[in-house]
């Protein structure tokens, strides 16, 4: 005789356990996470680990944009920290929603580099984040049309990694001069070790420590290796402050201190503060040059890191294409203009994405969790100012040793590409410019390849690019001989 069944009676664990269940299946076919082979969990560890591996940007796009624009006016501090996470969670969290790929975004640091030095010093705060706006909008039009990857097939793997290197020593050259321990030489070369052939003042040998702290764990593999070594700098450079004494003005943005609350609420003061137009001390080859500099400088290194992370994640096809890879560049071309209007410069893709790819994400949710992290940051602007500048000025530095990382994909036993690499390199820090690091590399190879008898090698987009940077160069006698003041 058989038993009647009884249906097990729901208790209350369970009716919450469905909704949960339910939350968690709708958030699985979202973001497709059971079938790239992940887990909810690895996706939120992922996106954390991601977060502690960029959050340092927060640090130090504020410390490039730092200086005054032509007016003498300078961006309030507050209001950077805020713009820089604002734009990050907001492009972050598109990232993740829309392309659903493991791919986090904040603000390039060559492209603040070229705001601060090439385009600030000649106009208004708001006309060059105008400027940034309309670069922004450039990309977009590139990737919509795919001439982005035409652009990039065009330019020679070489100069691509020059650029990139150029980008490098160039950041490092701001960090040092940040931190004190490079300065304008008063007499003899034209740069000098700290203010006189020698470091002086306390703050600078945080610096040192700092530098060594990161460069020391980076080589003993420690994951966050910058992170760790900033909150290092910082407890020392307050132990130092409190001990010495040196002073607020020995700082670079004052002396590390916490005064009331850690908690505030977001200073909006520069989003939407954008101009366009009243450029006209640059004139248009000037503007077109900026912007075309602005490019290249997030360029090819946002989709050489998309490849590279999409490769790491398992989620390129056999031919290492990754599917949606239109989508992933038209979402990487946006963000730069939202960073713009944000007030916190161009956005662009972070290669310590991988980090958390490493630790197992591998969809879009990972993302999503980067960018919530940015938008609690949004609160947390009073622990940024325990962080001095010359602490910040550190992971500039190293920043700049990664990316110098690219040599190694130069054959410098070719003349042809070594030649135009090494001047891409050195003449963007030496001028404080990378459009002539990238202009001095351009025109050097289609030269060396036309005395080689190999003119037609370089391609027709390389020998316009050459036409237009030799109208660079010589714009001041074209305007002489034209009679443009």
């Amino acid at each position: 005789m058989t038993q009647p069944s009884v249906e097990p009676r729901a208790t209350a664990q369970d009716a919450g356990a469905g909704p949960r269940r339910s939350a968690a299946s709708r958030l699985d076919r979202y973001f497709h996470v059971s079938a790239r082979g992940s887990t909810i969990g690895r996706e939120v560890r992922g996106g954390t680990t991601t977060f502690m591996a960029m959050c340092y940007i927060l640090l130090l796009n504020p410390l490039i944009l730092s200086g005054p624009d032509a007016a003498g006016n300078r961006l309030g501090h507050a209001g950077l920290i805020t713009a820089t996470a604002l734009a990050a969670a907001v492009c972050t969290l598109l990232m993740g929603l829309v392309g659903k790929v493991p791919l986090a975004l904040a603000a390039g640091l060559g492209v603040s580099g070229v705001l601060s030095t090439q385009v600030a010093p000649h106009v208004t705060w708001p006309q060059a984040m105008g400027m940034c706006v309309m670069y922004g909008a450039v990309i977009v039009l590139l990737a919509v049309t795919g001439l982005r990857e035409l652009i990039m097939n065009a330019i020679p793997l070489a100069l691509k990694h020059a650029i990139t290197m150029g980008i490098g020593m160039f950041i490092a050259l701001i960090g040092l001069v940040k931190a004190g321990f490079v300065h304008a030489s008063k007499g003899g070369g034209p740069v000098t070790l700290g203010p006189a052939g020698e470091l002086a003042g306390w703050p600078v040998l945080v610096f040192c420590v700092t530098l060594l702290a990161v460069l020391m764990l980076q080589a003993r593999d420690v994951p966050g290796a910058i992170l760790i070594g900033i909150v290092v700098g910082t407890v020392l450079a307050v132990v130092v402050d409190a001990a010495a004494g040196p002073g607020p003005a020995a700082w670079q943005n004052g002396a590390p201190e916490l005064g009331g609350s850690a908690v505030s609420l977001p200073d909006f003061s520069l989003f939407g503060h954008v101009e366009f137009g009243g450029w006209g001390s640059l004139g248009v080859v000037g503007i077109t040059m900026i912007v075309f500099t602005l490019v290249l400088a997030g360029f090819f290194d946002a989709m050489a890191t998309i490849i590279g992370v999409a490769t790491e994640a398992r989620l390129t096809d056999e031919h290492g294409r990754l599917p949606g890879l239109s989508k992933a560049l038209f979402i990487d071309g946006a963000p730069r203009a939202v960073g713009g209007v944000a007030g916190a410069s161009g956005q662009t893709v972070f290669i310590e994405s991988a980090t958390g790819v490493g630790e197992g994400a591998r969809t879009g949710l990972s993302s999503v969790v980067t960018g919530l992290f940015f938008t609690a940051c949004l609160f947390f602007t009073p622990l940024t100012r325990l962080v001095p500048g010359e602490v910040a000025a550190a992971a500039l530095v190293v920043i700049g040793a990664m990316m110098m990382s690219n040599a190694r994909h130069v054959d410098w036993s070719d003349r042809a590409v070594a030649v135009p690499a090494f001047l891409t390199v050195v003449l963007m820090p030496f001028t404080y410019s990378i459009t002539a690091g990238v202009g001095a590399g351009v025109i050097a190879f289609t030269a060396i390849k036309a005395a080689q008898g190999k003119w037609r090698e370089p391609g027709v987009f390389m020998w316009l690019l050459t036409a237009v940077f030799t109208g660079y160069f010589a714009l001041h006698p074209i305007e002489g001989w034209l009679g443009v003041k």
